[in-house]
C-alpha cells in the first residue's frame, strides 16, 4: 500500500461490506496486474472507500498500490498511470500480481471504462449511481455502508459521465 494510506478503525458493518467486495473482486480477478477504480460524487468519500478497500485486499495477502489521481483526462490516465502500471514501471507496482486502486474524477467515463478489472461508485442520499460499475455503495452512513442495487435500465448511459 502507498504511504498515504492510513489505517483507521472501521465499524463492523463497514468492514463486513469491504470484505464482501474484496472477496468478490478476488473471485473474479484473482491473479496478474489488476486495476480498480473508485469514484463518486464526493471525492473525499471515494478516496476513503478506496483506502479501506486497499487495506482489505492487503489483509488478503495482495500487493496493493493506492493512488489518488484527482481530475484526470484519458490521455494522462493512460500515459502516466495505466501504461506504467502494466509495464511494471509504476513505483511500488513492480510485482506481477499487484493491484492498483485509484480514485479520481472521470475514471469511469465511457472512453476509459474498459481499462478497469473492477469499479466502485460511492454515493450518499439522493445521488444517482453511475450507469456502469461493478459495485455501487451507499455511504449515507459511512459507518454502516450498504451495497446499493439500482435498476440501471432506468438510467441513460451517460449518467455519471464527467466532462
Amino acid at each position: 500500500m502507498s504511504e498515504s494510506t492510513e489505517v483507521r478503525e472501521l465499524s463492523v458493518r463497514r468492514r463486513t461490506l469491504l470484505d464482501w467486495i474484496a472477496d468478490e473482486f478476488l473471485h473474479n480477478s484473482w491473479a496478474g496486474r489488476r486495476l480498480v477504480a473508485v469514484e463518486g460524487a464526493s471525492d473525499a468519500r471515494a478516496a476513503r472507500f478506496a483506502d479501506d478497500l486497499a487495506a482489505a485486499l492487503v489483509t488478503r495477502g495482495q500487493s496493493v498500490v493506492r493512488l489518488s489521481l484527482g481530475d484526470v483526462d484519458e490521455a494522462t490516465l493512460r500515459s502516466e498511470t495505466v501504461e506504467p502500471f502494466r509495464a511494471g514501471a509504476l513505483p511500488g507496482a513492480e510485482g506481477a500480481g499487484t493491484v492498483l486502486i485509484v480514485d479520481g474524477r472521470r475514471l469511469l467515463n465511457l472512453s476509459v471504462r474498459g481499462i478497469w478489472h473492477f469499479s466502485v461508485w460511492t454515493l450518499a442520499g439522493d445521488e444517482l449511481p453511475h450507469a456502469s460499475v461493478s459495485v455501487i455503495v451507499d455511504e449515507t452512513d459511512e459507518s454502516a455502508p450498504k451495497r446499493y442495487f439500482y435498476d440501471l435500465c432506468k438510467l441513460p448511459p451517460s449518467v455519471g459521465e464527467r466532462h
